[in-house]
């Protein structure tokens, strides 16, 4: 071998390490913050990535996420987004209201994609609707809107019902008083009087079912909430143990043995924001990419359960359901 052909080529092996971290580099990273504990959203990470793959962008191999929880001690937001900024996030997705607020007191620059389960405009998370104008944007996908409707479809399960407990995160204040006022209005107008529990703990869970089984009420609401799905194993076993009928937001309570969740499908919204940070990698603000308003809505029944509590679901709500769960 010429000993010019030699020293072309060791300089192209030198070269390869030096083209491979460059590579490694200029992979885009996606921050992914969320308050409550990353256990138990295998399906929605799954639709995360999905959305992602929708745009030609796959988890290790031209893209790589960074995640971050807060395990919902909520305050602790502010310092994790902060800490995805100095990573040099290309985009932010933000799990909930707690993390959009924390990721948008973070940065004006930096893209953020949100899920929330309230209208984003009365949240202060973007202007408008149809052209945000800022640096975020995402998807509502109605949790705190769809709370009369929960109450209805309660109401139609269990028609003798009167007293009405609620369960709602103490831990995020913003949405416990959103969904205060709308089950507050609501029962009013169906006649229902209302009890307020408050958990942000495992512990403080198992304190509010001992408060239910002291008062007995007739039905159990609990209301949306990160925590509250990550917990909904504990939340399913107690309220059968006590015997309560009780709605859940999410199809996830249903699945796990919880009596019945009428909401929009979060596997859905999620792959969505999947879908728009990549659309954002490749170029789009933003300010131009409308709130996406959820459509999807689900009415999930565990017949199973409902046999167990000695309830008989109505016709009507069986003809309505998305599915029933034997």
């Amino acid at each position: 071998m010429r000993r010019r052909e030699f020293i072309t080529l060791l300089g192209g092996a030198a070269a390869c390490p030096l083209a491979a971290r460059a590579q490694q580099r200029a992979m885009p990273v996606v921050g992914f913050l969320r308050g409550a504990s990353l256990d138990s959203i295998a399906d929605a990470l799954r639709a995360f990535r999905q959305g992602l793959k929708d745009n030609d962008y796959v988890e290790g191999e031209n893209l790589r996420i960074e995640y971050r929880s807060a395990d919902n001690q909520l305050d602790r937001l502010p310092e994790l987004a902060a800490d995805l900024l100095r990573r040099q996030v290309a985009v932010i997705a933000a799990m909930d209201y707690a993390s959009a607020l924390a990721a948008k007191a973070a940065t004006t620059t930096v893209p953020i994609a949100f899920v929330v389960g309230a209208d984003p405009v009365s949240l202060d998370l973007v202007a408008n609707l149809a052209r945000p104008g800022g640096n975020l944007t995402g998807i509502n996908f109605f949790a705190i809107e769809l709370v009369a409707k929960r109450l209805e479809v309660l109401r139609a399960l269990v028609p003798a019902a009167i007293r009405v407990a609620v369960l709602v995160n103490s831990a995020d204040a913003a949405a416990t008083e959103s969904t205060l006022r709308g089950v507050e209005a609501a029962a009013r107008a169906m006649g229902l009087q209302i009890e307020i529990l408050k958990a942000s703990t495992s512990r403080e869970i198992n304190a509010a079912f001992a408060a239910l089984e002291r008062g007995r009420p007739d039905a159990l609401f609990v209301a949306a909430s990160p925590f509250f799905t990550t917990r909904r194993v504990q939340l399913a076993l107690l309220a059968g143990r006590l015997g309560i009928p009780a709605i859940y937001g999410e199809r996830q309570y249903v699945e796990v043995g919880g009596l019945m969740s009428y909401g929009a499908s979060m596997t859905d919204a999620v792959r969505q924001v999947g879908v728009y940070i990549g659309r954002i990698l490749k170029g789009a603000k933003p300010a131009d990419l409308p709130v996406v308003q959820a459509t999807k809505f689900e009415l999930v029944i565990n017949a199973e359960t409902a046999r167990m509590l000695g309830l008989a679901v109505p016709p009507t709500l069986l003809s309505i359901a998305d599915e029933v769960i034997e």
